[in-house]
C-alpha cells in the first residue's frame, strides 16, 4: 500500500474501534476498547507527524501541512485525558465522544482536501515507499499520546523513539495490549 492506502486503512480501523466501543456490553470491555484506541491512534499521530507530515511539506510546499498537523494537538490531548480514566469513569463516554467527533474532523480533512492533492503531485513509487516506512515505523511508535512533545522535526525525530521505548515499558508493566 502507498502512504495514503496505509493511513486510510488506518483510519477504519479507528472507526471501528468507536463502534466497538459503543457496542462494549460491559465497563471492561469498553476499558479494553480504549486501550486498544490509544495505542492504535498514538502510533497513527507519531507516525504521520515523524514520517508522512514531513514528506507533504516538502511535495506542498505550500504551508499546507501545518493546518493539518494542528489538528493533531487536541486528539493528543483527549487521548491522554481518555487514557487517564479507569474502567466504569464516568467521563470516560463523553471523552469518547469528543474525541470521536475531533477524529471524524481531522480524518475528513486528511482524506479530503491533503491526500488528493498528495497523491496529485507526489511520485506513486515516493508514496509506495513513505507506505512501507509508515507501516515498519508502526513497531517502534509510541503507543501513548504525548500532547506536549515535540510535533515537529528534529525535537520530533529525538523525542519520539525516547517516547516510544517508555511507552512500551508502562504497557508491559500494565498489562496493555502489545503491537
Amino acid at each position: 500500500m502507498n502512504a495514503t492506502e496505509l493511513l486510510r486503512h488506518d483510519h477504519r480501523v479507528v472507526e471501528q474501534l468507536f463502534r466497538d466501543y459503543r457496542a462494549a456490553e460491559s465497563n471492561a470491555q469498553r476499558r479494553g476498547v480504549v486501550e486498544i484506541l490509544v495505542r492504535e491512534l498514538s502510533k497513527h499521530a507519531a507516525l504521520e507527524e515523524v514520517l508522512f507530515y514531513p514528506f507533504a511539506a516538502k511535495v506542498l510546499a505550500d504551508g499546507q501541512v501545518d493546518r493539518h498537523l494542528a489538528g493533531h494537538q487536541p486528539v493528543k490531548e483527549l487521548l491522554l485525558e481518555l487514557d487517564r480514566c479507569r474502567a466504569g469513569d464516568r467521563a470516560q463516554d463523553e471523552v469518547m465522544e469528543r474525541l470521536a467527533s475531533a477524529v471524524a474532523r481531522h480524518v475528513q480533512e486528511d482524506e479530503n482536501e491533503l491526500m488528493p492533492l498528495l497523491c496529485a503531485r507526489a511520485d506513486e513509487q515516493a508514496l509506495r515507499e513513505l507506505g512501507q516506512e509508515i507501516d515498519q515505523g508502526k513497531q517502534r511508535a509510541p503507543t501513548r499520546p504525548h500532547p506536549h512533545a515535540p510535533d515537529k522535526p528534529p525535537a520530533l525525530a529525538l523525542a519520539a523513539p525516547l517516547a516510544a521505548i517508555y511507552d512500551r515499558l508502562r504497557d508491559r508493566l500494565q498489562g496493555r495490549p502489545r503491537t
